[in-house]
């Protein structure tokens, strides 16, 4: 490839590899001393943009050389910037500024704003910021005045990276944006994938992660175009990941990075860098060996570059991992306050986090005056900060009451917190991200929870676990109905999984799996990238009124659950009163629930008349799930509200609920909100049979009997696009069809329908979901609790699309036993019956036959 030597500099920054052919090419011509060190100095800079930093250093001595040969003081100035930053970023700061240092007082004008620049991005790696911000308006000033807009958008983008660091997150991002204009003026397409790159971190600083996941996605098209790796685009992702909880991801990703890494073509600044990356995301998934070994190495190779904004950082997140694994005393006490000063004194994002854990070591430690101090700190709240940075200092000020003993000012902090996080909910339009980000959240509720608990207070007991119950299921998820990109992944990946279970393993392509991890991959990042409510105040729920419960409750008893500190509570509120009742240990909850699980699967499935009776199990499970609630019950109707970690209890092998109307709900609020859903006013029936299915057949085909009227898709028409539209808004809507739950990515969870499987993605696409609806396929009611107390899952997605009820398993069922329940069911129904009675006197019309009996108790009634 060809260039003229004037060229050629700017090309190493757009496309390195031409710029380094180019250079090559001129080389080969024997030119002057002048034109050799600029084509020197284009290799180098291309070879840095490619991670090869050594080659880069080589090629930019040899330019050097040239330039002091050809007696060009500017020719020598502008080699001796470029060689200083790039020593810089190698971790050689001391040489780099010495060199930098030599530049800045051989150029003059425009040169000299170059120059400037380069020794700014020397000072930002050492996090030198406000020498650096000098340095910058030093240089767009000569710049601009020179007219040469290439170097202005480079000043410009590096000012952006530091007040990026100093939260001026506003004034950055208008950076960014102008600089991204000015590159895109003059053709430089690599600086301008940066500019986007940078501005989707200046919106994670923000909070607002679909807009960063989107920005990132750019950058990494953009990058893939120029034929850069980027390690800042990896450890930035893994830091917009580990913000979304989507903590596994963020592991796999700094994994990654760092196998990348030891491959070689990674600078030594960035090499430090993404093992402090890989040590969050350790961190954050509880690996707490790795995280401290992680941290250690990054902190050591920060020292030794003189990057002491970096191992400070470093520092306190090898603290942190050492408080995780259950260290104390007054000698981790003393590291932690002195590095969070440390990072008080660099201006570091991370320092009130650290004033929060040194607060929570002192009051471990007795020294109340330190943690007073401390938490004191850790409250200070700053000017246009995300919501989560918002909670954690709302954080920091309930603790402080708490110990001070001022139970209404860590209330209104607790209360306060929580708003922030709601409001940094409602700028997630995926649910996934709305159930995830919890942030603080769990820890404020308890506060409150445990202090109701003190007082002996119902109501509030009540109200607190209400305020963070289910909080992602009370808006509906953002998307765009008319997104043909997604309509057209999920058509794919139906074709996908179709062709995959459709073909025995041992001949199996492995491109099929590859495929379906592909587009799986595909439709769940578009998801997350669905910006929130563009008006965020129509979409925050009403809050939780215990009159109004009251009041609509009538002859119900609502039966809330809450787990405070590992032992479970319950709440139950009947003939307009509330009283509270511990039940026990929240652990043999969980074990009692798993066994009585295990057990219907067996006798639903006829497989063991052996061991112990469901009515023993039953017993025992209604111990440990009510203790003495069974006792007050009465005949009322039941509404159950378990936490999200309960959320897969057969509650029909209960004995004090077996016979009475149970409904089950996520959080009192959302059963107050299907009770107040009306039916449609047209009366649609929809049933649809999905394929090898042999009892679903019968079932259908009894069900067509009683609906006569009613839309049948089966034998070839039951398709996704086809059963999306008639389920929407239906009245009533049956599906026999296979069900999968998918514990690893619950979005997944599906129906298997004639064209392959209806993924909970494909049912956030209705408008409003069926009104009654009855699934009658395998585990179709189970959810994973995720975050502080959220459900992802198929009956759960669909809650806040307007579902009153909802009839699904918990356990794999025998599907020939589940017809004539299926039947009876919906001959109550007919007869004007709620789901949950019907399901009711269903389940005692088939009690004669074990194995109907066991799959009768396998169902639940979600919703009103």
């Amino acid at each position: 490839m060809a260039a003229k030597p004037e060229e050629l500099l700017a090309l190493a920054l757009s496309r390195p590899h031409d710029a380094i052919a180019a250079a090559q090419s001129l080389l080969a011509g024997k030119p002057t001393a002048e034109t050799a060190s600029i084509a020197h100095q284009a290799s180098g800079i291309g070879f840095r943009q490619l991670g090869e930093v050594d080659t880069a250093i080589r090629e930019l001595r040899t330019a050097l050389r040239l330039a002091e040969k050809s007696g060009l003081p500017e020719r020598e100035a502008d080699v001796l910037a470029t060689l200083g930053a790039t020593l810089g970023r190698a971790g050689r700061s001391k040489e780099g500024l010495a060199r930098l240092d030599r530049a800045v007082a051989l150029s003059r004008g425009a040169l000299a704003g170059r120059v400037l620049l380069r020794r700014a991005d020397v000072l930002l790696v050492l996090g030198r910021h406000r020498e650096a911000l000098d340095d910058l308006r030093q240089a767009i000033a000569r710049l601009r005045r020179s007219g040469d807009q290439v170097w202005e958008a480079r000043t410009l983008n590096y000012r952006g990276v530091i007040q990026g660091r100093l939260g001026e997150t506003r004034q950055a991002d208008e950076d960014f944006d102008r600089a991204g204009q000015l590159y895109a003026a003059v053709g430089q397409e690599f600086e301008y994938v940066e500019t986007r790159h940078n501005r989707g971190w200046i919106a994670f600083l923000r909070g607002d992660l679909p807009t960063a996941l989107q920005f990132q996605e750019e950058a990494a098209q953009g990058y893939d175009e120029v034929d850069v790796v980027s390690p800042d685009l990896s450890i930035d992702r893994c830091a917009v990941l580990m913000a979304a909880g989507l903590t596994a991801e963020a592991l796999t990703e700094a994994d990654e990075g760092l196998v990348r890494m030891e491959t070689g073509g990674v600078p030594a600044t960035k090499h430090a860098e993404v093992l402090f990356t890989a040590a969050t995301a350790a961190l954050a998934v509880g690996d707490l060996a790795t995280a401290q070994e992680r941290a250690e190495r990054a902190r050591r190779l920060f020292s030794a570059q003189r990057r002491s904004f970096w191992s400070v950082r470093a520092s306190m997140l090898h603290l942190e991992a050492r408080y995780r694994s259950g260290e104390r005393g007054p000698g981790l006490l003393r590291q932690v306050v002195r590095t969070a000063g440390r990072l008080d004194e660099l201006s570091t994002a991370e320092a009130s986090a650290a004033h929060l854990l040194a607060g929570r070591l002192a009051l471990s430690e007795g020294r109340r005056q330190t943690a007073d101090h401390q938490l004191e700190l850790a409250g200070r709240l700053s000017k246009n900060v995300p919501p989560p940075v918002r909670s954690a200092a709302w954080l920091g000020r309930a603790l402080r009451a708490e110990a001070r003993g001022e139970v209404r000012r860590m209330l209104t902090a607790c209360g306060r917190g929580l708003d922030a996080l709601d409001e940094y909910r409602l700028m997630m339009g995926a649910t996934e991200l709305r159930a995830r980000t919890t942030g603080y959240g769990a820890e404020l509720a308890e506060l409150a929870l445990r202090d109701a608990l003190r007082r002996n207070d119902s109501q509030a007991l009540l109200t607190w676990a209400e305020r963070w119950r289910a909080t992602a299921l009370t808006v509906p998820p953002v998307r765009p109905p008319d997104d043909e990109q997604l309509v057209t992944d999920l058509a794919q990946l139906r074709d996908v999984v179709s062709r995959l279970e459709s073909t025995p393993e041992p001949i199996r392509p492995p491109s099929l799996e590859r495929d379906r991890r592909r587009l799986e991959t595909a439709v769940r990042d578009r998801v997350l990238r669905a910006q929130g409510n563009e008006s965020p105040d129509s979409a925050v729920p009403e809050s939780f009124d215990v009159d109004v419960l009251h009041k609509e409750l009538g002859g119900t008893a609502l039966v809330e659950l809450i787990d405070v500190g590992g032992v479970l509570h319950a709440v139950v509120a009947a003939d307009g009163e509330l009283t509270r009742y511990e039940v026990g240990p929240m652990a043999t909850a969980a074990v009692e629930v798993e066994r009585s699980r295990f057990r219907l699967r067996w006798l639903a499935h006829g497989r063991s008349r052996t061991g112990p009776s469901l009515e023993v199990l039953g017993a025992r499970l209604e111990k440990a799930i009510l203790g003495p609630v069974h006792e007050v019950l009465g005949d009322r109707p039941v509404v159950m509200v378990p936490p999200a970690s309960l959320q897969a209890v057969p509650w029909a092998m209960v004995p004090a609920l077996a016979e009475r109307p149970v409904n089950v709900v996520p959080s009192a609020a959302m059963w107050l909100r299907a009770r107040r859903l009306r039916p449609p006013s047209d009366r649609r029936v929809v049933l649809v049979l999905g394929p090898g299915l042999t009892a679903g057949r019968a079932e259908i085909d009894r069900l067509t009997e009683q609906y006569p009227d009613a839309v049948v898709l089966r034998d070839g028409t039951a398709t996704a696009e086809r059963v999306l539209k008639e389920l929407d808004g239906a009245w009533i809507a049956h599906i026999a069809a296979h069900g999968t739950f998918r514990a690893d990515s619950p979005l997944f969870s599906s129906l298997r329908l004639d064209d392959g499987p209806l993924t909970v993605y494909d049912f956030e696409r209705l408008r409003r979901a069926p009104y009654r609806l009855v699934l009658s396929s395998c585990d179709s009611g189970l959810a994973k609790p995720v975050g502080a107390d959220e459900l992802l899952g198929l009956s759960s997605s669909l809650v806040p699309l307007g579902a009153a009820g909802i009839l699904a398993s918990v356990v794999p069922v025998n599907d020939p036993a589940t017809v004539p329940l299926m039947t009876a069911v919906h001959d109550h129904l007919q007869a004007g019956r709620t789901l949950a009675e019907a399901f009711m006197l269903a389940r005692r019309a088939t009690a004669t036959d074990p194995v109907a009996d066991a799959a009768g108790r396998s169902f639940v009634a979600l919703g009103g």
